[in-house]
């Protein structure tokens, strides 16, 4: 399967090392220019236990890459998942969602072929739901599925926690 990870976060990058691991084509995206040349060159920027062999191995194995273009590897993705940042919003502290919302209007403009688009950030109920409308609105031709699946990762046990989980949550209509 090849996935799209938007977003090399802490949720993000564990997430795409694993599932390159497990065997699929994963392309970890960001804006954060910075970020995407230090991870092409090994430099690994949040620690977690055994992270930093697992994206080396899985890079050697062609299996993994990370690039700032989100076009290319949305259109040739099988699932896209947004792990983009949620912060507080300053004054009220609910999630700001305005990231995974944009993330939805670049996804939708990118998809090519029907795409399964799973949400992984940590977001409130109903954000499934505003997520599909925007892609609608921006794509009404889109052939897609929207699919909610947090994450439960402990920083320190992201890997086990995420090749052994005590609990798998997923979440569509479709």
């Amino acid at each position: 399967m090849r996935v799209a990870m938007i977003g090399t976060g802490y949720v993000g990058l564990v997430s795409g090392a694993c599932f390159a691991d497990f065997g699929h084509e994963v392309t970890c995206v960001d804006k954060d220019a910075g970020k995407i040349a230090a991870l092409q060159a090994g430099e690994i920027p949040i620690y977690e236990p055994g992270l930093d062999a697992l994206v080396a191995s899985n890079v050697r194995e062609k299996r993994l890459d990370f690039t700032t273009a989100l076009a290319g590897p949305v259109a040739a993705a099988d699932a896209v998942f947004i792990a983009v940042g949620t912060p507080s919003r300053r004054g009220d502290g609910h999630a700001d969602l305005s990231y995974v919302y944009a993330c939805a209007r670049e996804i939708a403009a990118a998809l090519d072929g029907f795409t399964v688009v799973v949400t992984k950030s940590t977001v409130p109920v109903g954000t499934g739901d505003e997520v599909e409308r925007i892609i609608r609105e921006t794509r009404p031709d889109a052939e897609f599925a929207v699919v909610s699946n947090p994450e439960f990762l402990r920083e320190g046990a992201a890997i086990r926690d995420f090749k052994h989980p005590d609990r798998i949550v997923v979440g569509t209509t479709d």
